[in-house]
């Protein structure tokens, strides 16, 4: 099959000035120290001096070890490591978060920038700190040499945290030998790749045995495998969950289900869940993640668009729009746009009903949030919104759909960072000790605003993400790049 292209970007993004902003929603104030220091205790038995902290998060509540815990105080220390306090804390800088939620930062398990990272990643993170996330990890895609993306990318400024998967589909489109994907899938994990990552729907000449020597590297090296199942189909789709289910069973290997929704349980969500449910009380360790979205957008060259698409999905040319344009498809213009690489349409909003769908899986005690997506051209990118708005909607629908906030932030902060272990293990809580990744919101206001017509549009609500104690995002307003690698 042709390669899939992604999006170019038009343009770089330059660097936002660093100096903290003031304003209602978010205000920070400086402190300055005198000569008397003044001395408290608070409630962990440490003394804290005036100024002691770099930044204190104060009037908020909290979202920590699961719970949400109102007024108790946040410091960030020099060294961007969190202290957690039911008592006051003191520092340089103090940020009011009165009426808001302070949240671990936003966690992306399944984003996806692989197709020119070089020239497009500060626009995808751009439109990803926005959003209210600090961690985004490329774990549907990834990069073939794990090595090289990190010699050329470390050396970066990032506005997030960052990491890759090993991406077995370039290894197939660059090797016919099945003993070298094996080497090079191999050495991708042992060159710090925080997952396994295939996609066979898209790449349906794989077949089982191959699919299950990825399965036996991963577990040997203790990485979760993220598969993109086979079919997504209503007659076929159950098939992929059942090998996916084979997979575990066989190699133990922990399985990831890459957007369930679109992929697997399309069409019976429920009986996928029940399969699932059934697999892990006998042992076995299987997670997947949806999208907050009732329509899936894909390149009209890939293979989801081979045989009778249309009978397949249920929908015809004119139901597909061209991501960014508004533009519909027609009988006359597919064969051409068919042709046309790295040319994305979305399917109508309903295709996959949330009550159907989404919200059945969001029920489980397996199931996460994670975009499948990333914007990667300005002023407007041929991406599906959830490159912008996916975790602010996120958060919106959970609320909209009964979920408490602690189900909500459970779903996109403590779930997808307990799967990637240990890499994340000083990460998605605010715990003392952990790294300062935190994101403060409107519970009240936050939503996505991007659209099919116009992605590019940053989420509401959003008022402040800090990463790694340096304040990135405020106010709508592009901050400090202090994101760090996320690898093993």
């Amino acid at each position: 099959m042709k390669k899939l292209n992604r999006r170019k970007a038009l343009k770089d993004i330059a660097i936002a000035s660093a100096t903290l902003l003031v304003s209602p929603s978010c205000m920070a104030d400086d402190h300055k120290k005198d000569n008397s220091k003044k001395v408290t205790v608070n409630s962990n038995g440490d003394k804290i001096g005036e100024g002691d902290y770099k930044m204190v998060i104060k009037n908020g509540t909290l979202y920590t070890e699961g719970k949400l815990q109102k007024d108790w105080f946040l410091g960030i220390t020099d060294d961007g490591k969190l202290k957690v306090s039911q008592t006051a804390l003191q520092g340089k800088q103090e940020i009011d978060a009165t009426g808001k939620i302070v949240s671990p930062g936003f966690i992306d398990i399944l984003a996806d920038n692989a197709g020119n990272p070089q020239q497009t990643y500060t626009i995808f993170e751009k439109y990803k700190v926005s959003d209210g996330l600090t961690t985004v990890l490329q774990m549907h895609g990834g990069a073939e040499y794990p090595q090289k993306f990190h010699e050329y990318f470390d050396k970066l400024p990032h506005r997030v945290n960052y990491g890759v998967s090993v991406f077995v589909m370039r290894l197939r489109l660059a090797y016919a030998s099945l003993a070298k994907r094996y080497e090079l899938a191999e050495r991708g994990l042992k060159e710090g790749a925080v997952a396994m990552a295939h996609s066979p729907e898209y790449q349906p000449d794989t077949n089982y045995t191959e699919l299950k020597e990825y399965a036996k590297i991963a577990q040997r090296y203790n990485r979760p495998y993220f598969l993109h199942l086979r079919y997504s189909s209503e007659d076929k789709e159950l098939e992929g969950v059942k090998e996916a289910i084979r997979l575990t069973e066989e190699t133990g290997v922990q399985i990831h289900i890459d957007h369930i929704n679109s992929t697997g349980g399309t069409f019976n969500m429920a009986k996928s869940l029940e399969l699932i449910q059934n697999a892990n009380a006998k042992g076995s360790k299987i997670t997947c993640c949806v999208y907050p979205y009732s329509y899936w957008a894909t390149y009209l060259i890939s293979e989801r668009f081979g045989g009778d698409w249309r009978k397949r999905y249920g929908i015809t040319y004119e139901d597909l729009e061209i991501v960014g344009t508004g533009e519909r498809v027609t009988a006359q213009t597919y064969p051409i746009y068919r042709k046309r690489g790295g040319l994305l349409v979305a399917v109508p909003p309903g295709t996959m009903p949330f009550e159907k769908t989404i919200n059945l899986a969001l029920q489980t005690d397996f199931c996460m949030f994670g975009s499948d997506g990333g914007i990667e051209k300005e002023p407007r990118a041929n991406s599906h919104p959830r490159g912008a708005g996916f975790a602010a909607t996120a958060i919106r629908h959970c609320l909209n759909i009964g979920l408490t906030l602690e189900q909500a932030l459970e779903r996109i902060v403590t779930r997808p960072a307990k799967l990637i272990q240990p890499a994340m293990k000083d990460r998605g809580d605010l715990k003392n000790g952990n790294w300062a990744d935190v994101t403060i919101f409107d519970p009240k206001t936050i939503n996505g605003k991007a659209t099919v017509a116009n992605p590019n549009q940053f989420s509401e609500g959003i008022d402040c993400v800090i990463v790694n104690g340096e304040i990135a995002f405020q106010n709508g307003k592009l901050l400090k790049q202090a994101g760090k690698p996320i690898r093993y």
